[in-house]
């Protein structure tokens, strides 16, 4: 893509020889984009269906958000991609105007198909976020070729494969779009998970060959679940091929110990292949959202990612606080309004956070939204949630650049 570009204008403690032992490897960058630029390290929430649960694209905006991340699998479904290219690609038919990232339908093919199988809801590759979902039916069953999806609407089938997801995507009109790949369950044993490392990488070359190289930038995802030979072989063959960016999915482990060991295989190769910051490719971290998360994919170089949990939180009740105000590992830096304790709280969320809901709006109140029911209740939580989570990468963008990242991730994670 021409107008696609990604600058590292500086790494933690590059040009502090004094403070260099303690130093991370947390950068700055520009991702130059044909919609826009967007400043790295940078969150980018999650629009499934053209808008993040809760808000709209002016909301986002509002918020400081400088992009987007719409799903492929579901958009397709509804409205269709068809009617989305009328109305000119996904920047007008949702109305934002800012770069948007879309996925390939891969991960559907892992919530449809696996997790259902092994029980595992979208957000629960670790113990304790995994959520319960129903035995039943499987929607996708993944095989050489591709992925056959029975749609959750309707029960028609269609099977999916890497040139169709790029054809989509096309259609769709995303700036930066993900090759199709397989992402397999925290509870695939490593033969399947072998396999389907060997299918991801086939899949990456179809994709390379039939994507929009004109208009949209590509990202080939690196898979290989827990499994350190797995994730070595993954990491070296997506970085040996063109794309325009690196991303990092499947399964990281089952345990957030687990997960920094994952990281830690792959991360060292990255660094490897970029000689140079001039080489850099701009990283994905896709489905991670945490706060201790955040700190540590940061630290160890990641210049985006995206998640579902500031909405998804929000809107059960659960809203984010910082350590000013009392968040902390042990919390999760949240706090639960239906807490009994806040029904005459009169404070904000968070009284340290300058949102539009935490000028405007009571803990009691909150609480009283979200026990009855309210539907305003849910936009003023992930109104609430995303604003903190775009602050809080902004901070890492100053303190990067302040050469105080390593001091502020201690403030924050308390090590």
């Amino acid at each position: 893509m021409a107008d696609f570009s990604f600058t590292v204008t500086k790494v933690d403690g590059a040009d502090d020889a004094a403070n260099s032992a303690k130093a991370t490897k947390a950068r700055r960058g520009i991702l130059h984009t044909r919609a826009g630029d967007i400043q790295t390290p940078a969150f980018v929430p999650v629009a499934t269906t053209g808008v993040a649960k809760g808000l709209d694209s002016r909301d986002l905006v509002e918020i400081g958000s400088q992009c987007a991340f719409c799903n492929t699998y579901h958009m397709h479904l509804k409205p269709g991609e068809d009617i989305v290219k009328h109305a000119g690609g996904l920047s007008k038919f949702i109305n934002y105007k800012r770069p948007i990232f879309t996925d390939s339908g891969g991960f559907q093919a892992f919530s449809l198909g696996l997790g259902k199988e092994h029980g595992i809801g979208k957000v629960g590759f670790f113990p304790e976020q995994r959520v319960a979902v129903k035995e039943g039916e499987l929607f996708a069953r993944a095989t050489d070729d591709g992925v056959e999806f029975k749609s959750i609407y309707d029960g028609t089938t269609e099977f999916l494969t890497p040139e169709r997801s790029m054809e989509i995507q096309a259609d769709l009109g995303a700036d930066i779009i993900m090759a199709f790949d397989e992402c397999t369950s925290p509870l695939s044993d490593y033969t399947y998970t072998k396999t389907a490392v060997v299918r991801t990488h086939l899949w990456a070359i179809r994709c390379l060959d039939s994507y929009d190289k004109e208009n949209q930038a590509l990202y080939g995802i690196i898979q290989g679940g827990e499994w350190e030979d797995l994730r070595v072989e993954s990491t070296k063959f997506i970085v040996s091929q063109p794309f325009d960016g690196i991303a990092i999915g499947g399964s990281l482990g089952k345990d957030k110990v687990a997960m920094k060991r994952v990281m830690d295989y792959i991360f060292p190769l990255l660094d490897e292949n970029e000689t140079t910051i001039s080489k850099a490719r701009p990283r994905h971290m896709l489905g991670i959202g945490g706060i201790d998360d955040i700190f540590e994919c940061v630290a160890r170089g990641i210049d985006t990612m995206d998640c579902v949990a500031p909405t998804r939180n929000g809107r059960r009740g659960s809203v984010f606080i910082c350590p000013a105000s009392g968040g902390n590992a042990a919390n999760k830096w949240r706090i639960n309004i239906d807490g009994a304790s806040f029904k005459d709280d009169l404070l904000p969320i968070d009284p340290n956070c300058d949102c539009m809901v935490c000028k405007n709006y009571s803990r009691s109140f909150l609480r009283h939204l979200h026990n009855v029911r309210e539907y305003t209740f849910a936009r003023l939580a992930a109104y609430h949630n995303v604003y903190f989570i775009t602050k809080l990468f902004e901070k890492i963008r100053a303190a990067i650049d302040g050469g105080t990242f390593s001091a502020l991730k201690k403030e924050w994670l308390g090590e």
